[in-house]
């Protein structure tokens, strides 16, 4: 019987079923009265209201919904995710910025300011492997990405240029508007939005609008500072000793 409906009734149910609503959820979203029981049986006709919740909220091709196309969902807008600032040396090369958990908390609201960048640890990278892209790095808070990373561990982490880049086995830092956090991504294939996942199973994943997120850094290696990286020297010296262990760690990735 199902292959009797109209081809629109068919796809508003694949599309509902893939995302997982029930027909009551699914009204509401849409803002139709109760269930879509009857849209999906074919008593009621798709009205233009839910064809445009359908592009709006999910990015549905209205031609697909008719048949008229094979692209299910219209491309959304190309969030900027790349650096909003970068920082160089006397001799105007690139160099990677420390975000430690306490500038973390105000890096959203300055991510614009090239001055804010100045309080915070800047270096040089003498290795080949970041001379082609920009890196930062990142002090973990929390203990969302347990047993990985643990709470004050630091990562280095590599700019992303689009979402389109996001790979399901790769972890990140993501700056949305108020915060940074380290997780692993996930894109649905019908939904605009990114789902965040933790490590740590006490914390269920959430889902962010893609426009929300102001930069991207894919994580490339963990760095592990001791005690002495209290002041920057510390911080300096310890960064160099790990250059051979970061340089194993980028070929192995």
């Amino acid at each position: 019987m199902e292959n009797e409906l109209a081809i629109e009734v068919r796809h508003f149910v694949t599309i509902r079923r893939e995302l997982g609503y029930t027909q009551s959820e699914f009204a509401e979203i849409l803002g139709i009265p109760n269930t879509t029981a009857d849209i999906e049986r074919g008593r009621t006709k798709l009205s233009g209201k839910v064809v445009m919740e359908l592009l709006g909220r999910f990015k549905i091709n209205p031609l697909w919904l008719f048949g008229k196309s094979d692209q299910k969902q219209l491309a959304p807008s190309h969030a900027n995710v790349i650096p909003k600032v970068v920082t160089v040396d006397g001799s105007d090369k690139e160099n990677m910025v420390l975000v430690n958990a306490k500038a973390a908390a105000g890096y959203p609201q300055n991510i614009q300011d090239a001055s804010w960048y100045r309080q915070l640890p800047a270096f040089d990278l003498p290795l080949p492997e970041f001379r082609n892209a920009t890196y930062r790095g990142f002090q973990v808070e929390g203990d969302s990405m347990l047993p990985n990373l643990r709470p004050g561990e630091w990562v280095l982490a590599k700019a992303v240029e689009s979402l389109e880049d996001i790979r399901p086995n790769k972890i990140y830092v993501v700056v949305l508007e108020d915060a940074v956090l380290v997780k692993k991504l996930e894109k649905s294939p019908i939904s605009p939005n990114i789902s965040l996942i933790s490590l740590n199973q006490n914390y269920p994943p959430y889902s962010v609008e893609a426009g929300k997120i102001q930069e991207l850094w894919q994580v490339s290696s963990k760095i592990t500072f001791g005690v002495d990286a209290s002041t920057e020297t510390g911080l300096l010296r310890q960064l160099q000793e790990s250059m051979d262990d970061l340089k194993r760690q980028l070929r192995r990735s």
